[in-house]
């Protein structure tokens, strides 16, 4: 697949390249994201080395690492290293006399860390004294994002404050989806990323499949054979330390269970016990706790957690409930059984790609939400109460936006759409929501040359959603 979105990320370490820096780089994020991709667009641009550790032994892995180098350090691979110090002593004196500047890039530096305890400390000590008096530039990546954001991040740390740019790569924009799959109609990219989510390794799965969603879906997940069976089982597994045990949680959330009581007692645990596997969940992207509009940050009362990452959102949903029946069943009856469940995953995605759209800043009603200081759209709910999907709220105050995202994988037509505007124009207002209200609906599509006529109701569709953003 081409190399698409992380221009901003790529001309960021560009940047580096260019004004001659020195010095740690530290980047991040969850498998499959699009690391190894971006580190090696880099280093071909650059004229560095990417290099890449395993789970092997400290001698191995300094022998590996010493044969990479040996592309631009020649000889480089002819000794034999004691250790680390000797090594990154002898990179330095091969580097200045070759004026080889980097960049130099270790990724999975997790997996050097665990045959090697005493490595970021060494690292440190290297960097403060030989790679800035060089103008050596060292970026270190990993999947382990509890590892590297406390080997960087953390105050105790030895490479806290080192690193010149410490980035985060986030799941990618799902406008991206379009051309990673060869898509043009948004109903189909927001039905694909309710399954693939941002993950760049999943669209380059599915591509060869096209707009057969259902038959992607079937060959690389409902298969037991397929190649994303297992995959969030792989994923806990792999991430350092280990997260498998953070595994009934997710299936937990994943059937249904949202509050932290029901959690609790569904697991058998007290709720207080589950405070800190919960934040670690929410560290590496797969839920995230959502706090109704107009509730503290702290409170704990009314929040409700969610599996954030749409294809954990959809194999616990589908997948682990029905391991032993997918095994056993056709692929008449797989496939049976996830569109059982696809319209309800295709409406949670929907939501939550209009509550990203605020979010972000798009044009939403009469003015784009830049226009003012700062937005915080949330959802909004309370007991029995209508709920609202989103809720912008304002800093300073003036302007509000409330809004209803509807699923439906047909098109709109004018009766239904006149009837959801006339209700959301009756629709009692969360608490504190007044003065000058834009009310907002989302729907997917809409049947061609219609529109609603309902005064005080503005319209937005999947392609405004989707695709305004990708040409903008």
């Amino acid at each position: 697949m081409e190399f698409l979105n992380r221009f901003n990320e790529l001309q960021r370490l560009d940047r580096l390249v260019e004004r001659g820096a020195s010095g740690l780089v530290a980047i991040w994020g969850r498998r499959r994201v699009g690391k190894t991709r971006l580190l090696v667009e880099w280093s071909e641009r650059a004229g560095g080395v990417y290099t890449v550790a395993d789970q092997s032994s400290a001698p191995v892995q300094r022998r590996y690492f010493a044969e990479a180098l040996a592309g631009k350090l020649p000889g480089f691979e002819e000794a034999s290293y004691l250790d680390w110090d000797s090594l990154l002593n002898r990179l330095s004196r091969d580097a200045r006399l070759l004026g080889w500047k980097g960049p130099l890039i270790l990724d999975e530096f997790p997996y050097l860390v665990l045959s090697a305890p005493e490595l970021p400390s060494i690292l440190q000590r290297w960097i403060d004294r030989e790679t800035r008096e060089d103008g050596l530039l060292v970026a270190i990546a990993g999947s382990s994002q509890q590892m590297m954001q406390g080997m960087v991040l953390s105050s105790d740390a030895p490479l806290y404050g080192r690193a010149l740019e410490a980035m985060a790569l986030a799941p990618m924009d799902p406008t991206w989806i379009f051309p990673a799959l060869g898509l043009d109609d948004p109903l189909d990219a927001l039905k694909a990323f309710a399954i693939w989510g941002g993950i760049p390794r999943y669209w380059e799965l599915a591509r060869p499949f096209g707009r057969d969603l259902a038959g992607a879906v079937d060959a690389l997940v409902l298969d037991p054979q397929g190649p994303l069976h297992r995959e969030p089982d792989r994923l806990l597994h792999e991430e350092l330390p280990s997260a498998t045990a953070l595994r009934p949680l997710l299936d937990v959330i994943g059937n249904g269970v949202h509050r932290l009581s029901e959690i609790a007692g569904r697991l058998g645990q007290p709720a207080t016990s589950l405070a800190r596997p919960l934040a670690r969940l929410c560290e590496l992207g797969l839920i995230d706790r959502e706090i109704p509009h107009g509730s503290p940050e702290k409170s704990g009362k009314r929040s409700l957690y969610r599996i954030q990452d749409p294809f954990f959102r959809f194999w616990f949903r589908v997948i682990a409930p029905h391991r032993a029946a997918l095994v056993a069943s056709s692929a008449k009856s797989s496939r049976l059984l996830f569109h059982r469940h696809a319209g309800r995953l295709f409406a949670e995605s929907w939501e939550a790609l209009c509550l990203r759209a605020a979010n972000r800043g798009d044009q939403i009603g009469r003015k784009p939400f830049s226009d003012v200081a700062s937005y915080r759209a949330r959802r909004w709910w309370h007991g029995n109460a209508p709920e609202w999907d989103v809720v912008a709220t304002p800093d300073p105050p003036g302007h509000w936006v409330v809004g209803e995202a509807k699923w439906s994988e047909e098109p709109f037509d004018l009766r239904e759409l006149e009837r959801i505007a006339t209700s959301l124009l009756h629709r009692a207002l969360p608490p504190g929501v007044e003065g000058d209200v834009q009310r907002v609906l989302f729907v997917p599509k809409i049947k061609s040359g219609k529109s609603i006529t309902t005064s005080g109701v503005h319209l937005m569709d999947s392609r405004a959603i989707l695709l305004e953003s990708l040409n903008g």
